[in-house]
């Protein structure tokens, strides 16, 4: 399992259109992808998982990857939410 901490940054944090892109990307992936958010581990290919967290700017997040392909996983989940 890869791990790591991010700030969102996005002004309106993780809404509808930014969770619908980050988990479409994320499904692309056979590795797991969670997302920590206040003590709350969270389905980073679940839309509904993702705006049920009220993840809003300004929050810190951190994205745990596990499986075959979690380098790159990781590595594509922290580019969509510095975006």
């Amino acid at each position: 399992m890869v791990s790591k901490k991010v700030t969102v940054t996005n002004p309106e944090g993780l809404h509808m259109r930014p969770a619908g892109v980050f988990t479409k990307e994320m499904s692309k992936f056979e590795s797991d992808v969670n997302i920590v958010f206040g003590g709350k581990d969270n389905d980073g290919k679940s839309i509904m998982n993702i705006i049920a967290a009220c993840i809003k700017c300004g929050s810190e997040i951190e994205i745990q990857c596990s499986g075959p392909d979690e380098e790159e996983a990781l590595k594509k989940a922290v580019e969509l939410v510095a975006e």
